[in-house]
Protein backbone atom coordinates (compact mmCIF):
# COMPACT_ATOMS: atom_id res chain seq x y z
CA UNK A 1 0.00 0.00 0.00
CA UNK A 2 2.43 2.48 1.18
CA UNK A 3 5.00 1.49 -1.35
CA UNK A 4 8.13 4.52 -1.99
CA UNK A 5 7.13 6.00 -4.84
CA UNK A 6 4.21 7.12 -3.74
CA UNK A 7 5.26 7.99 -0.54
CA UNK A 8 8.05 10.64 -2.06
CA UNK A 9 5.47 12.06 -4.62
CA UNK A 10 3.12 12.95 -1.39
CA UNK A 11 5.52 14.19 0.51
CA UNK A 12 7.20 16.06 -2.33
CA UNK A 13 3.61 17.76 -2.54
CA UNK A 14 3.21 18.62 0.91
CA UNK A 15 6.86 19.94 0.59
CA UNK A 16 6.43 22.06 -1.61
CA UNK A 17 3.25 23.59 -0.54
CA UNK A 18 4.55 24.16 2.58
CA UNK A 19 7.76 25.44 1.34
CA UNK A 20 5.08 28.36 -0.48
CA UNK A 21 3.35 29.42 3.13
CA UNK A 22 5.82 28.93 5.69
CA UNK A 23 8.15 31.88 4.88
CA UNK A 24 4.48 33.89 5.43
CA UNK A 25 3.32 32.29 8.22
CA UNK A 26 6.63 32.10 10.22
CA UNK A 27 7.04 35.85 9.31
CA UNK A 28 7.39 36.92 12.77
CA UNK A 29 7.99 34.02 14.46
CA UNK A 30 11.39 32.41 16.50
CA UNK A 31 11.34 29.95 13.81
CA UNK A 32 12.40 29.61 10.51
CA UNK A 33 12.11 27.70 7.59
CA UNK A 34 14.91 25.84 7.15
CA UNK A 35 14.12 24.69 10.90
CA UNK A 36 10.81 23.20 9.93
CA UNK A 37 12.63 21.33 6.93
CA UNK A 38 15.21 19.80 8.77
CA UNK A 39 13.27 18.61 11.77
CA UNK A 40 11.14 17.42 8.94
CA UNK A 41 13.71 15.09 7.52
CA UNK A 42 14.39 13.75 11.03
CA UNK A 43 11.00 12.76 11.69
CA UNK A 44 10.34 11.39 8.25
CA UNK A 45 13.31 9.03 7.69
CA UNK A 46 12.96 8.30 11.49
CA UNK A 47 9.58 6.61 11.16
CA UNK A 48 9.27 5.84 7.60
CA UNK A 49 12.44 2.71 7.87
CA UNK A 50 11.59 2.13 4.45
CA UNK A 51 12.96 5.44 2.84
CA UNK A 52 16.40 4.94 1.23
CA UNK A 53 19.66 6.20 2.97
CA UNK A 54 20.97 9.64 2.22
CA UNK A 55 24.21 9.32 4.05
CA UNK A 56 26.27 11.71 2.06
CA UNK A 57 29.26 9.34 2.55
CA UNK A 58 27.91 6.80 0.03
CA UNK A 59 26.18 8.79 -2.19
CA UNK A 60 28.81 12.01 -2.11
CA UNK A 61 28.55 12.28 -5.53
CA UNK A 62 24.70 13.11 -5.50
CA UNK A 63 25.19 15.42 -2.21
CA UNK A 64 27.68 17.46 -3.98
CA UNK A 65 25.95 17.84 -7.20
CA UNK A 66 22.26 18.74 -5.49
CA UNK A 67 24.51 21.38 -3.06
CA UNK A 68 26.35 22.95 -6.14
CA UNK A 69 23.07 24.04 -7.93
CA UNK A 70 21.62 25.35 -4.34
CA UNK A 71 24.58 27.63 -4.28
CA UNK A 72 25.26 28.90 -7.72
CA UNK A 73 21.51 29.80 -7.85
CA UNK A 74 21.38 30.93 -5.00
CA UNK A 75 24.78 33.03 -5.75
CA UNK A 76 22.26 34.36 -8.74
CA UNK A 77 19.82 35.38 -6.66
CA UNK A 78 22.22 37.22 -3.98
CA UNK A 79 23.69 38.91 -6.83
CA UNK A 80 20.59 40.41 -8.50
CA UNK A 81 19.29 41.73 -5.40
CA UNK A 82 21.51 43.85 -4.09
CA UNK A 83 20.55 47.78 -5.59
CA UNK A 84 23.74 48.94 -3.75
CA UNK A 85 25.99 50.00 -6.94
CA UNK A 86 29.14 48.30 -6.58
CA UNK A 87 31.78 50.51 -5.19
CA UNK A 88 35.00 50.46 -3.25
CA UNK A 89 33.48 52.85 -0.20
CA UNK A 90 30.22 51.69 -1.10
CA UNK A 91 31.05 48.53 -0.53
CA UNK A 92 33.36 48.98 2.32
CA UNK A 93 31.65 46.25 5.19
CA UNK A 94 32.32 43.82 2.47
CA UNK A 95 35.66 43.95 1.97
CA UNK A 96 36.29 44.23 5.46
CA UNK A 97 34.53 41.11 6.07
CA UNK A 98 35.99 39.11 3.33
CA UNK A 99 39.77 41.04 3.84
CA UNK A 100 39.63 39.89 8.13
CA UNK A 101 36.80 37.89 8.93
CA UNK A 102 37.21 35.59 6.56
CA UNK A 103 40.70 35.17 7.06
CA UNK A 104 40.38 34.93 11.00
CA UNK A 105 37.80 32.15 10.84
CA UNK A 106 39.62 29.90 8.81
CA UNK A 107 42.76 30.58 10.98
CA UNK A 108 40.53 30.04 13.59
CA UNK A 109 38.50 26.65 12.50
CA UNK A 110 41.98 25.30 11.02
CA UNK A 111 43.61 25.45 14.65
CA UNK A 112 40.76 24.44 16.73
CA UNK A 113 40.22 21.25 14.35
CA UNK A 114 43.79 20.55 14.33
CA UNK A 115 44.66 21.06 18.05
CA UNK A 116 40.89 20.47 19.81
CA UNK A 117 39.83 17.68 17.67
CA UNK A 118 43.40 15.98 16.43
CA UNK A 119 43.15 16.41 12.78
CA UNK A 120 45.67 15.86 10.47
CA UNK A 121 46.53 18.78 8.77
CA UNK A 122 44.77 18.29 5.68
CA UNK A 123 41.55 17.22 6.79
CA UNK A 124 41.53 20.89 9.54
CA UNK A 125 42.39 22.69 6.57
CA UNK A 126 39.52 21.30 4.62
CA UNK A 127 37.34 21.53 7.63
CA UNK A 128 38.03 25.64 7.73
CA UNK A 129 37.45 26.04 4.03
CA UNK A 130 34.10 24.25 4.58
CA UNK A 131 33.11 25.81 7.31
CA UNK A 132 34.88 29.80 6.56
CA UNK A 133 32.14 31.21 3.92
CA UNK A 134 28.28 32.15 5.49
CA UNK A 135 26.21 30.61 3.53
CA UNK A 136 23.78 32.67 0.66
CA UNK A 137 21.04 29.79 0.72
CA UNK A 138 20.14 29.11 4.62
CA UNK A 139 20.58 32.97 5.37
CA UNK A 140 17.33 34.49 3.93
CA UNK A 141 16.01 36.10 6.84
CA UNK A 142 19.20 38.22 7.05
CA UNK A 143 19.68 39.32 3.30
CA UNK A 144 18.39 41.76 1.19
CA UNK A 145 14.78 41.35 -0.19
CA UNK A 146 13.37 42.22 -3.76
CA UNK A 147 15.16 44.79 -6.19
CA UNK A 148 14.73 48.49 -5.78
CA UNK A 149 12.20 49.74 -9.30
CA UNK A 150 12.81 53.20 -8.30
CA UNK A 151 15.77 55.33 -8.04
CA UNK A 152 15.12 56.97 -4.79
CA UNK A 153 15.19 53.47 -3.72
CA UNK A 154 18.53 52.39 -4.61
CA UNK A 155 21.57 52.06 -2.29
CA UNK A 156 18.88 52.17 0.08
CA UNK A 157 19.74 48.61 1.78
CA UNK A 158 20.05 48.62 5.74
CA UNK A 159 24.18 47.95 6.51
CA UNK A 160 23.34 44.63 7.66
CA UNK A 161 21.39 43.20 5.03
CA UNK A 162 23.63 44.40 2.76
CA UNK A 163 26.65 43.65 4.43
CA UNK A 164 25.69 39.79 4.49
CA UNK A 165 24.23 39.61 1.38
CA UNK A 166 27.93 40.95 -0.59
CA UNK A 167 29.40 39.06 1.68
CA UNK A 168 27.85 35.44 1.53
CA UNK A 169 27.68 36.16 -2.45
CA UNK A 170 31.55 36.68 -2.59
CA UNK A 171 33.09 34.33 -0.01
CA UNK A 172 31.45 30.95 -0.98
CA UNK A 173 33.84 31.60 -4.16
CA UNK A 174 37.05 32.60 -2.25
CA UNK A 175 37.08 29.93 0.10
CA UNK A 176 37.58 27.69 -3.04
CA UNK A 177 41.60 28.08 -2.45
CA UNK A 178 41.93 26.50 0.60
CA UNK A 179 39.56 23.42 -0.40
CA UNK A 180 42.40 23.07 -3.02
CA UNK A 181 45.06 23.36 -0.36
CA UNK A 182 43.66 21.27 1.77
CA UNK A 183 43.08 18.28 -1.12
CA UNK A 184 46.71 19.41 -2.26
CA UNK A 185 47.77 18.38 1.36
CA UNK A 186 46.22 15.40 0.92
CA UNK A 187 47.53 14.02 -2.14
CA UNK A 188 51.52 15.92 -1.81
CA UNK A 189 52.08 16.17 2.24
CA UNK A 190 52.71 19.56 4.03
CA UNK A 191 55.64 20.61 2.30
CA UNK A 192 55.38 24.31 0.67
CA UNK A 193 57.64 23.06 -2.03
CA UNK A 194 54.91 20.26 -3.06
CA UNK A 195 51.83 23.06 -3.11
CA UNK A 196 52.89 26.19 -2.73
CA UNK A 197 53.20 27.36 -6.34
CA UNK A 198 50.22 25.74 -7.82
CA UNK A 199 48.43 27.58 -4.36
CA UNK A 200 49.18 30.97 -5.20
CA UNK A 201 49.69 30.78 -9.39
CA UNK A 202 46.64 28.55 -10.08
CA UNK A 203 44.12 28.67 -7.37
CA UNK A 204 44.60 31.88 -5.93
CA UNK A 205 45.45 34.26 -8.82
CA UNK A 206 43.98 32.39 -12.05
CA UNK A 207 41.07 31.05 -10.46
CA UNK A 208 39.89 34.28 -9.19
CA UNK A 209 40.77 36.22 -11.95
CA UNK A 210 39.20 34.15 -14.71
CA UNK A 211 36.14 34.04 -12.08
CA UNK A 212 36.35 37.85 -11.96
CA UNK A 213 36.69 37.92 -16.15
CA UNK A 214 34.34 35.56 -17.39
CA UNK A 215 31.56 36.26 -14.42
CA UNK A 216 31.60 40.29 -16.13
CA UNK A 217 32.29 39.49 -19.53
CA UNK A 218 29.03 37.01 -19.66
CA UNK A 219 26.89 39.64 -17.09
CA UNK A 220 27.39 42.33 -19.59
CA UNK A 221 26.46 40.35 -22.40
CA UNK A 222 23.47 38.86 -21.10
CA UNK A 223 22.66 42.95 -19.82
CA UNK A 224 22.76 43.91 -23.15
CA UNK A 225 20.54 40.86 -24.74
CA UNK A 226 18.15 41.52 -21.66
CA UNK A 227 17.95 44.95 -22.18
CA UNK A 228 19.56 46.43 -25.13
CA UNK A 229 19.26 44.34 -27.81
CA UNK A 230 18.89 45.99 -31.24
CA UNK A 231 16.13 43.38 -32.73
CA UNK A 232 12.93 43.84 -30.07
CA UNK A 233 12.07 40.10 -29.83
CA UNK A 234 15.56 39.24 -28.63
CA UNK A 235 15.29 41.93 -26.13
CA UNK A 236 13.78 39.50 -22.99
CA UNK A 237 13.20 42.33 -20.78
CA UNK A 238 10.25 43.00 -22.59
CA UNK A 239 9.02 39.75 -22.49
CA UNK A 240 9.02 39.00 -18.87
CA UNK A 241 10.80 35.64 -18.93
CA UNK A 242 12.04 34.65 -15.54
CA UNK A 243 13.76 31.28 -16.34
CA UNK A 244 16.49 32.37 -18.21
CA UNK A 245 18.15 33.92 -14.74
CA UNK A 246 18.89 30.25 -14.79
CA UNK A 247 20.31 30.31 -18.19
CA UNK A 248 22.98 33.46 -16.90
CA UNK A 249 23.94 30.85 -13.67
CA UNK A 250 24.93 27.86 -15.73
CA UNK A 251 26.13 30.09 -18.86
CA UNK A 252 28.45 31.79 -16.32
CA UNK A 253 29.00 29.13 -13.98
CA UNK A 254 29.88 26.20 -17.28
CA UNK A 255 31.64 28.55 -19.12
CA UNK A 256 34.25 29.58 -16.21
CA UNK A 257 34.69 26.07 -15.05
CA UNK A 258 35.53 24.84 -18.30
CA UNK A 259 38.59 27.45 -17.99
CA UNK A 260 39.49 25.92 -14.18
CA UNK A 261 38.14 29.55 -13.04
CA UNK A 262 36.15 29.67 -9.76
CA UNK A 263 32.38 29.71 -10.59
CA UNK A 264 30.95 30.60 -7.58
CA UNK A 265 32.53 33.92 -8.04
CA UNK A 266 31.62 34.58 -11.71
CA UNK A 267 27.86 33.58 -10.92
CA UNK A 268 27.48 36.68 -8.38
CA UNK A 269 29.81 38.84 -10.05
CA UNK A 270 27.65 37.79 -13.42
CA UNK A 271 24.78 38.52 -11.36
CA UNK A 272 25.70 42.55 -9.94
CA UNK A 273 26.89 43.01 -13.49
CA UNK A 274 23.08 42.36 -15.15
CA UNK A 275 21.87 44.48 -11.67
CA UNK A 276 23.85 47.27 -12.81
CA UNK A 277 22.15 47.51 -16.30
CA UNK A 278 19.11 49.27 -16.29
CA UNK A 279 19.49 49.30 -12.80
CA UNK A 280 15.38 50.03 -11.48
CA UNK A 281 14.40 47.70 -14.55
CA UNK A 282 10.56 45.93 -13.47
CA UNK A 283 12.72 42.31 -14.64
CA UNK A 284 15.33 42.54 -11.97
CA UNK A 285 12.28 41.25 -10.16
CA UNK A 286 10.86 39.12 -12.14
CA UNK A 287 14.46 37.24 -12.50
CA UNK A 288 15.00 37.56 -8.94
CA UNK A 289 11.41 35.98 -8.03
CA UNK A 290 12.18 33.34 -10.40
CA UNK A 291 15.63 32.41 -8.64
CA UNK A 292 14.02 32.87 -5.28
CA UNK A 293 11.33 29.98 -5.76
CA UNK A 294 14.05 27.97 -7.35
CA UNK A 295 16.18 28.14 -4.38
CA UNK A 296 13.97 27.23 -1.91
CA UNK A 297 12.74 24.01 -3.27
CA UNK A 298 15.93 23.35 -4.00
CA UNK A 299 16.80 24.26 0.23
CA UNK A 300 13.84 21.88 0.88
CA UNK A 301 14.90 18.86 -0.45
CA UNK A 302 18.45 19.04 0.65
CA UNK A 303 17.75 20.18 4.29
CA UNK A 304 15.21 17.04 4.68
CA UNK A 305 17.91 14.97 3.32
CA UNK A 306 20.15 16.58 5.95
CA UNK A 307 17.57 15.58 8.09
CA UNK A 308 17.33 11.96 6.87
CA UNK A 309 21.18 11.33 7.06
CA UNK A 310 21.09 12.41 11.00
CA UNK A 311 18.06 10.06 11.65
CA UNK A 312 19.81 7.41 9.84
CA UNK A 313 22.95 8.14 12.38
CA UNK A 314 25.42 11.20 10.79
CA UNK A 315 26.08 12.63 13.57
CA UNK A 316 26.44 8.78 15.88
CA UNK A 317 29.47 9.15 17.65
CA UNK A 318 29.19 12.92 18.27
CA UNK A 319 31.39 13.67 21.43
CA UNK A 320 31.01 16.90 23.62
CA UNK A 321 34.43 17.95 22.42
CA UNK A 322 32.50 18.07 19.23
CA UNK A 323 29.06 19.38 20.37
CA UNK A 324 31.86 22.43 22.20
CA UNK A 325 33.61 22.67 19.23
CA UNK A 326 30.46 23.63 16.91
CA UNK A 327 28.78 25.81 19.64
CA UNK A 328 32.58 27.58 19.35
CA UNK A 329 32.63 27.57 15.48
CA UNK A 330 28.86 29.09 15.62
CA UNK A 331 29.18 31.65 18.80
CA UNK A 332 32.72 32.68 19.70
CA UNK A 333 35.07 32.70 16.33
CA UNK A 334 32.13 33.94 13.75
CA UNK A 335 31.40 36.66 15.87
CA UNK A 336 34.92 37.49 17.20
CA UNK A 337 36.45 37.84 14.00
CA UNK A 338 33.28 39.50 12.11
CA UNK A 339 33.92 42.37 15.00
CA UNK A 340 37.36 42.78 14.53
CA UNK A 341 36.97 43.25 10.57
CA UNK A 342 34.05 46.01 11.17
CA UNK A 343 35.44 47.77 14.10
CA UNK A 344 35.93 50.88 13.20
CA UNK A 345 33.92 50.71 10.11
CA UNK A 346 31.24 52.68 8.67
CA UNK A 347 28.43 50.50 11.29
CA UNK A 348 27.17 51.25 14.54
CA UNK A 349 27.62 48.98 17.43
CA UNK A 350 24.30 47.48 17.36
CA UNK A 351 24.64 46.56 13.50
CA UNK A 352 27.89 45.92 14.18
CA UNK A 353 26.95 43.21 16.84
CA UNK A 354 24.01 41.62 14.05
CA UNK A 355 26.57 41.14 11.24
CA UNK A 356 29.33 39.47 13.57
CA UNK A 357 26.57 37.35 14.80
CA UNK A 358 25.08 36.20 11.59
CA UNK A 359 27.30 34.12 9.90
CA UNK A 360 25.48 31.56 8.82
CA UNK A 361 26.68 28.04 7.71
CA UNK A 362 24.77 25.99 5.61
CA UNK A 363 24.34 24.72 2.14
CA UNK A 364 27.76 25.72 0.75
CA UNK A 365 29.81 23.70 3.26
CA UNK A 366 28.40 20.76 2.73
CA UNK A 367 29.06 21.29 -0.94
CA UNK A 368 32.67 22.36 -0.04
CA UNK A 369 32.99 19.12 1.79
CA UNK A 370 31.52 16.88 -0.82
CA UNK A 371 34.19 18.22 -3.29
CA UNK A 372 37.30 18.20 -1.08
CA UNK A 373 36.24 14.25 0.08
CA UNK A 374 35.83 13.28 -3.41
CA UNK A 375 38.67 14.82 -4.55
CA UNK A 376 41.64 14.02 -1.75
CA UNK A 377 42.41 11.16 0.33
CA UNK A 378 40.51 11.59 3.18
CA UNK A 379 38.80 8.19 3.45
CA UNK A 380 40.08 7.69 7.57
CA UNK A 381 38.34 11.12 8.98
CA UNK A 382 35.30 11.27 5.78
CA UNK A 383 32.99 10.15 8.40
CA UNK A 384 34.22 12.58 11.01
CA UNK A 385 34.28 15.64 8.89
CA UNK A 386 31.12 14.52 7.40
CA UNK A 387 30.14 14.69 11.32
CA UNK A 388 31.95 18.11 12.12
CA UNK A 389 30.20 19.77 9.38
CA UNK A 390 26.75 18.92 9.70
CA UNK A 391 27.04 19.58 13.44
CA UNK A 392 27.97 22.79 12.66
CA UNK A 393 25.65 23.58 10.16
CA UNK A 394 22.66 22.28 12.11
CA UNK A 395 23.58 24.37 14.98
CA UNK A 396 23.19 27.19 13.03
CA UNK A 397 20.30 26.32 11.21
CA UNK A 398 19.13 26.41 14.67
CA UNK A 399 20.48 29.22 16.41
CA UNK A 400 20.06 31.51 13.88
CA UNK A 401 16.64 30.30 12.94
CA UNK A 402 15.85 31.20 16.30
CA UNK A 403 17.18 34.48 16.86
CA UNK A 404 17.14 36.25 13.18
CA UNK A 405 13.32 37.50 13.11
CA UNK A 406 13.32 38.40 16.54
CA UNK A 407 17.03 40.15 16.27
CA UNK A 408 16.30 41.86 12.64
CA UNK A 409 12.75 43.06 13.31
CA UNK A 410 14.37 44.92 17.25
CA UNK A 411 17.02 46.54 14.68
CA UNK A 412 14.56 47.53 11.73
CA UNK A 413 12.63 49.48 14.67
CA UNK A 414 15.65 51.36 16.59
CA UNK A 415 16.95 52.05 13.39
CA UNK A 416 12.95 53.82 12.80
CA UNK A 417 13.02 55.48 16.45
CA UNK A 418 16.15 56.85 15.50
CA UNK A 419 15.17 58.03 12.50
CA UNK A 420 12.38 60.29 13.72
CA UNK A 421 14.59 61.87 16.69
CA UNK A 422 17.51 62.79 14.00
CA UNK A 423 14.52 63.65 11.24
CA UNK A 424 11.22 64.01 12.87
CA UNK A 425 10.23 61.93 9.78
CA UNK A 426 8.57 58.38 10.81
CA UNK A 427 10.02 56.94 7.63
CA UNK A 428 13.28 54.49 7.70
CA UNK A 429 16.85 55.60 7.15
CA UNK A 430 18.81 52.27 6.32
CA UNK A 431 22.33 53.81 5.87
CA UNK A 432 21.65 55.52 9.46
CA UNK A 433 24.46 53.48 11.76
CA UNK A 434 22.65 51.86 14.85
Amino acid sequence: MFEVPSLVYAAAGLAVFAAALLPRLLIRAPVSMPMVFLGAGVVVFAVLGNLPDPDPLVHGDVAMYLSEVCVIVSLMGAGLSLDRPFGVRSWATTWRLLAVAMPLCLLGFALIGWWALGLGAAAAVLLAAALAPTDPVLASEVQVGEPAEAEEELGGEDEVRFGLTSEAGLNDGLAFPFVYLAIALSLVGTSPAAWLPQFIVVDLLWRIGVGCLVGYGVGRLLGLVFFRAPVKSLRLADYSEGFVALAATFLAYGVTQMVEGYGFVAVFVCAVTIRSREHTHGYHRILHSYIEQLERLLTVVLLVLLGGAVARGLLAGTTWAEVAVAFAFVLLIRPLSGWAALTRGRTGPWERAVISFFGVRGIGSLYYLAYGLSEGRFAAEAHTLWRLVALVVITSVVVHGITAGPVMNALDRARKRKAVRDTGSPGEAPRTAV
